[in-house]
């Protein structure tokens, strides 16, 4: 019998801690699907008079905090932010240590967004609120409403949404300097809501920002703003989403800096457009020098002749705005001239073959350039050098089905430092048409509107494959495009500049609007396949 106790004794031991040493649910179990539970909190939830430096708020299970610096969104924001722990660990609470002076009959709302997490599953408490008031009464007022880009298909998630109180002491440049009176944000949605909000007039604008510091720095941050005053309790309801944009930048110029000998590259920032350069030190008169906006970064590249100096001087005008400058020539290589062709395979039929190089070309022999067909028949070609980019057009008849052979002779590029190629040859293949399909678009314009119509390809589709400027209803007709997805939106030229305008907060300007096509959004055209739909532009 005393052996038959021992073992069931060992058994039941063994039983209990392998149980006691699970964290998870029992193999075989239900799954865990309900997200963890509020229970008490210490100061109690929505106190009033408020004057704690420390706050307990415990869960019915143990619970984890994810990406709470991302999530978690205190209103009104504080100066310096409150200390929450535990982080990385789970615990049954979560302990709020408030290190900032807190205002006078304030309604604070700590919003954990979906941080808080049960251990086990990952079960999300959404929207979970503390909120407590250092006065009388807890204010309950509330607004909400939507966010959209004003040129992105697709608006960015985590937006944070702020309202400043319009009363005396209010001017417009507070949102450079001074953080909101209410902050909330979109999270992963593209919705705002605000709660406990107190009754009075407000500014209400949206920032898409890196640093979450709510201060709107205009060379990092979009904004979005509603142009009328929020007045609660009146507008519960925001009728039109906040539109975010980026603002143009004032020109700025940076700095000059020799990359390589015989290259200058200037910097600067915001609208260049009018941007020159002109060099005031004395020069040989061989002197050559071409100036071209690098399409990559905010930048104006010089290239130049060497010549022996250790210096040039320089003004560097735009509009009315003079900046000069001496740069310090201490390089000592030119850069090779690199050629490169646009394809080396399929050649689209309403694509250009060009020749793109590392440097400025000068001269170009076409006596040394042949272009042939399959059957080794000569194709006539004209050559048209374009003068934004490094670039080399050679624009002929293209036909389908068809191969074609470029052949370049030494020589017939020579750079601005008179360095040639070497002999090059290119082989590419044109499609046949029924691998090509065609987009047509009947815009209805009914208040005959400028407009831009543009027709986008791409991953994040945002290539311009072609650009339409129309002010009348019309049909037009996308041809020969390739078998990928498409995007067409249009643009209200309101001011017939021909271009999109962005935004200003201080003018109180609005971005022209851009509509998009619901038929044609990330649309998957097949080869040898028509589409024909309905553009109506109110």
């Amino acid at each position: 019998m005393k052996t038959g106790y021992k073992l069931l004794f060992l058994v039941s031991f063994l039983f209990l801690i392998t149980n006691c040493a699970r964290t998870g649910r029992p193999d075989g179990g239900p799954k865990d699907e309900e997200a963890p539970l509020f229970v008490t909190a210490n100061p109690p939830y929505e106190s009033i008079n408020f004057d704690e430096k420390e706050i307990k708020i415990n869960f019915d299970e143990y619970v984890t905090l994810k990406d709470l610096n991302k999530q978690l969104v205190v209103s009104p924001p504080m100066k310096n932010p409150p200390l929450i722990t535990p982080q990385g660990t789970p615990s049954e609470f979560i302990k709020i240590e408030i290190i900032d002076t807190l205002k006078a009959n304030t309604t604070y709302i700590f919003n954990f967004g979906n941080a808080v997490q049960d251990n086990n599953e990952g079960n999300k408490l959404e929207n979970f609120k503390y909120v407590f008031s250092t006065g009388t009464y807890i204010d309950s007022l509330t607004t909400f409403g939507t966010i959209k880009d004003a040129e992105l298909l697709e608006t960015p998630r985590s937006v944070n949404v702020l309202m400043y109180r319009i009363d005396s002491t209010f001017n417009d440049s507070i949102i450079y300097k001074k953080k909101p009176d209410y902050v909330t944000s979109t999270l992963d949605t593209t919705n705002y809501t605000f709660t406990n909000l107190r009754k009075g007039n407000y500014l209400l604008l949206a920032l898409k920002e890196p640093l979450n510091d709510y201060v709107f720095n205009p060379k990092t941050d979009k904004i979005g703003f509603y142009k009328d005053t929020i007045q609660l309790p009146r507008d519960s309801i925001i009728p039109n989403s906040i539109v975010l944009f980026n603002e143009e930048q004032p020109y700025e110029f940076a700095r000059g800096k020799e990359t390589t000998k015989g290259k200058i590259e200037f910097g600067f920032s915001g609208n260049a457009k009018d941007m020159k350069i002109n060099l005031l030190s004395n020069v040989p008169e061989d002197f050559k020098s071409i100036a071209k906006f690098d399409t990559q970064k905010d930048t104006l590249n010089y290239w130049f002749t060497p010549i022996e100096a250790d210096s040039l001087n320089f003004v560097v005008a735009n509009k009315n705005i003079l900046d000069t400058i001496t740069v310090r020539l201490r390089k000592k290589n030119i850069d090779s001239l690199v050629l490169e062709a646009s394809t080396r395979n399929i050649l689209n039929l309403r694509d250009t073959f060009f020749i793109s190089s590392n440097t400025p070309i000068i001269n170009i022999d076409s006596t040394k350039i042949d272009l042939f067909d399959k059957d080794t028949l000569a194709v006539k070609y004209d050559i048209i050098s374009s003068q934004k980019e490094n670039k080399i057009a050679f624009v002929f008849d293209k036909k389908p089905e068809d191969k074609y052979k470029f052949k370049v002779l030494p020589k017939a590029f020579t750079d601005i430092y008179e360095v040639s190629n070497d002999s090059l040859t290119y082989y590419f293949n044109t499609n046949e048409l029924e691998d090509y399909g065609r987009i047509t678009l009947n815009v209805n314009n009914i208040n005959s509107k400028n407009l831009i119509i543009e027709l986008l390809a791409g991953k994040d589709q945002d290539k311009i494959i072609e650009r339409r400027f129309i002010n009348s209803s019309s049909q037009l007709v996308f041809d020969l495009l390739e078998p990928i997805r498409y995007t067409v939106r249009a643009i209200i030229d309101e001011n017939g500049n021909n271009k999109w305008d962005t935004g200003n907060y201080l003018k109180k300007q609005l971005p022209e609007k851009i509509i998009y096509n619901e038929a044609i959004n990330n649309y998957t055209l097949r080869a040898n396949y028509f589409v024909e739909e309905i553009f109506t532009i109110n």
